[in-house]
């Protein structure tokens, strides 16, 4: 069915792109218009700190779309634009140019943007940031081997850009404030491994560490800790999260948390809004709980199911969160739930791989968690993903066991 205002989606990187094809794929034929701030085609982000930064891939191989495509699909873009307003009531957006246009249905894919260093001296040249194709267009003449690459957080994007920078030959060293790396998104025994393979390969890395500020006139020179150290650079990444874009949302009085929030369908606090991607709070399939989730997969697989749901489907949104990570020659995979409290089970593999396997009280699956080299746990977190869903009891000992394939307990355990 075809309306006369259109949907409009606000965000046209990895979740509004694919949004919007998915919403021809569906069959929806009326008015469709994508607004995007940036003047980019929508894109994936996974290749900014690895592929990008390598010189294996160009920017063009990270489009959903090509210009082409969006034209014969007849999806409007206009590129480079911002949405300053949004009129639920009158179901109204106001651009910057204080243009209206008026939509049937509003989908806000808003992601968010890299979090600034609060700190003294975080205006000079060569502090960069890693967000966008442009962040990796400018950072990438700057990783020239020996040259002194900072890289302040000790997350995932800290951690690939530091691998990348190793591989092209830079001397890295990574600042974490916290006791391990990506202590937020890992157990403890993964922390460990990526820490040792980031020292195995060269990179100097300090946990417990606080910066006082950046040094330097007109371009950083050195980043001073907070007991007066002052490390050498020539360039620092700022690598400490991102911060959702939230702020159009909360503005038209729409409910905000850590994100826009969102019931099981996507859609928000009024009925003809709905959110997708790195700036959506949705209750997790598991427990109900509200999370945001800022991977691939979520924006992904968010943005094709809610194009069922402007259409009319009315489902529940029961993907499980996954997320992947490839440092130097090894692959992190992690696969639903893993709470801190958790009973822990580790499987060991070959060539130092592991497979951590987080129970309920029941001893139900709810999470796990995958490192090894090369691709190797891919099939496993893959099974682990099918033993999460069927909700199964499973025996600990049977999961400790690496001579015992998951797939025998997928088809063997017993449902609690």
């Amino acid at each position: 069915m075809s309306h006369p205002a259109p949907i409009i989606i606000v965000g046209a990187g990895h979740a509004g792109g694919r949004a919007a094809l998915a919403l021809r794929e569906q069959g929806y034929a009326g008015p469709l218009l994508l607004i995007g701030d940036e003047p980019h085609l929508p894109y994936e982000r996974p290749a900014l700190s690895k592929q990008l930064l390598l010189g294996s891939q160009p920017a063009e191989a990270c489009h959903i779309g090509s210009s082409q495509q969006y034209r014969e699909l007849d999806i409007e873009r206009l590129s480079a634009t911002r949405v300053s307003a949004i009129a639920p009531a009158s179901r109204q957006i106001t651009l910057h140019d204080r243009r209206t246009l008026p939509y049937h249905k509003l989908l806000l894919a808003t992601g968010g943007r890299a979090r600034q260093a609060t700190l003294p001296g975080a205006d000079l040249a060569g502090i960069q940031l890693l967000r966008t194709l442009d962040d990796a267009a400018a950072l990438r003449p700057r990783l020239q081997a020996g040259q002194r690459l900072l890289v302040v957080g000790g997350g995932f994007i800290g951690l690939e850009v530091a691998a990348s920078a190793r591989q092209l030959g830079c001397q890295v060293t990574v600042l974490e404030a916290g006791d391990r790396l990506a202590a937020r998104a890992l157990p403890p025994a993964i922390s460990a491994r990526l820490l040792q393979l980031h020292q195995a390969h060269g990179v100097e890395v300090r946990l417990g560490c606080s910066l006082r500020g950046f040094v330097g006139h007109g371009s950083v020179t050195a980043v001073e800790l907070a007991d007066g150290e002052r490390l050498p650079c020539d360039t620092v990444v700022v690598g400490i999260g991102i911060q959702p874009n939230t702020e159009l949302a909360a503005a038209a009085g729409l409910a905000v948390g850590n994100g826009i929030r969102v019931d099981s369908r996507l859609q928000s606090s009024d009925a003809h809004i709905y959110a997708v991607g790195d700036a959506c709070e949705f209750p997790a399939p598991q427990d109900g709980q509200p999370q945001r989730l800022e991977t691939w997969r979520n924006a992904e697989l968010q943005a094709r199911h809610v194009a069922c749901n402007l259409l009319g489907a009315d489902e529940p949104y029961a993907a499980l969160g996954w997320f992947w990570s490839d440092q130097y020659d090894h692959s992190l995979q992690l696969v639903g739930s893993l709470p801190a409290a958790a009973n822990c089970v580790t499987r060991q593999l070959a060539d130092s791989g592991v497979l951590l396997f987080c129970l309920d009280a029941a001893g139900r699956l709810q999470g796990a968690c995958g490192w090894g080299a090369g691709n190797s746990v891919a099939r496993d977190i893959k099974l682990a993903e099918m033993l999460i869903a069927s909700g199964k009891a499973l025996d600990p000992v049977a999961l400790a066991a690496p001579d015992i394939n998951l797939k025998t307990l997928l088809k063997g355990a017993s449902r609690d």
